[in-house]
């Protein structure tokens, strides 16, 4: 049995240890460090993790290790602020997932990321429509970068009957896209998915109160015969729907 003083004495040592380490490699954010970073961070966590355990072995002996990690770290960082050929091959490079409100399959899958990852981190930058996305950017730390599409200025026009009529029709408009949900619909998720990877989402359209019917027809209004041809479907909390085809619909 281990003597217990002894045991927390190189818990104790071995803490300040890593601690001094991490903070020579630098102060990136844990959520943002590369995998460069997170593989070395890994590594010395795991020696620590051995320094405590195997009470048979002098820790310098494995401190040794997580040192020489350390100025392997410190030194390929130095080497890579200076190349940016090598940054890219070290750290990689951000990935546009989202250009002018169009979704790009072929990137999400060269990063394995499927939708319901973008759907997550559209909710967590607060977006209720993917239509409203202008650049979605895949960040080398994994995190989404959001940039909006900017308001188009509302143009002073005079009272006409026709922009009163118009007006009259936007409303109605509105009217019929607040009936489309319950009224004690609780929104728990925007944007609220419909048809995912060319499967419908018949829990949310419950939820909604409607049917493959009712979807079927919304998309055939936007020119879309069968639900295998749309890649992601969503409805916004105004019941606007954002359609991204997984291939071009006939016509």
């Amino acid at each position: 049995m281990p003597d217990i003083g002894a045991l927390i004495l190189r818990t104790i040592l071995t803490y300040f240890v890593v601690f001094l380490i991490m903070r020579l490699m630098g102060k990136r954010e844990i959520g943002k460090m590369s995998v460069f970073d997170l593989v070395i961070s890994v590594m010395i966590a795991e020696i620590a993790v051995f320094v405590i355990e195997d009470t048979d072995r002098h820790p310098f002996h494995s401190y040794i290790p997580m040192l020489t990690l350390m100025i392997i770290q410190i030194g390929i960082s130095l080497i890579i602020m200076r190349f940016r050929g090598l940054r890219l091959m070290f750290d990689g490079k951000p990935t546009i997932v989202i250009a002018k409100g169009k979704l790009d399959r072929e990137a999400m899958r060269k990063q394995r990321y499927n939708l319901d990852d973008l759907m997550l981190q559209l909710r967590e930058n607060k977006v209720s429509s993917i239509g409203d996305v202008e650049f979605a950017i895949l960040e080398t730390s994994g995190k989404l970068s959001i940039i909006k599409k900017e308001a188009q200025p509302k143009l002073t026009r005079p009272v006409t009957y026709a922009s009163f009529a118009n007006q009259l029709d936007d409303h109605r408009a509105d009217s019929e896209r607040e009936s489309i949900f319950p009224p004690k619909f609780r929104f728990e998720m925007l944007p609220i998915p419909l048809i995912m990877d060319g499967k419908v989402q018949d829990g949310n359209l419950e939820k909604l109160g409607k049917n493959r019917f009712w979807l079927k027809n919304e998309l055939q209004q936007k020119g879309s015969a069968e639900f295998k041809e749309v890649f992601l479907c969503t409805i916004d909390h105004n019941g606007k729907l954002f359609v991204d085809y997984a291939k071009k619909p006939n016509g």
